[in-house]
């Protein structure tokens, strides 16, 4: 389980612009990486627009990526269909989800399936882990995570 103080697990994973993101290529900013469901998805659009929509406080405090298992393709959809101005990344494999700690059992409909739980990192600029909000909920998620970068 990480902690506040932990150093970041890397990634090196490829976003929507079929560019490869490696966590070493924002050393000395600091990162905001928001692990989510699904592209396209209720709870997910509506973070990602709050993401957006506060875009230019964020990028005055660093980097904002966004992170789930969907494919390039799907991002690159969902980017487009919301005007999205920060990168999302596929980790189509759950490799960096489950260095994270967020690629959990999760259950829906008396069904149970593997998947991502909604999670956010701010990595400090000497790489290690300022904050950590477990179990997100979207309402507000953006100015929690404002506060801690003020």
């Amino acid at each position: 389980m990480l902690q506040v103080g932990d150093k970041a697990p890397g990634f090196d994973l490829m976003a929507d612009d079929g560019k490869q993101r490696r966590l070493k290529d924002f050393k000395g900013k600091t990162v905001i990486l928001y692990f989510y469901p699904k592209d396209d998805t209720p709870g997910c659009t509506k973070e990602a627009c709050a993401f957006r929509d506060d875009y230019s406080k964020f990028s005055k405090k660093g980097v904002i990526l966004g992170v789930s298992l969907d494919d390039v393709k799907s991002h690159q959809k969902f980017k487009k269909k919301y005007d999205l101005p920060f990168p999302l990344l596929s980790d189509a494999s759950a490799t960096v989800s489950k260095a994270y700690g967020v690629y959990k059992q999760k259950s829906m409909y008396g069904r149970s399936f593997w998947g991502i739980e909604r999670s956010t990192f701010v990595i400090g600029p000497d790489g290690k882990l300022s904050a950590i909000f477990p179990r997100v909920k979207v309402d507000g998620h953006h100015l929690d995570v404002m506060k801690v970068l003020s």
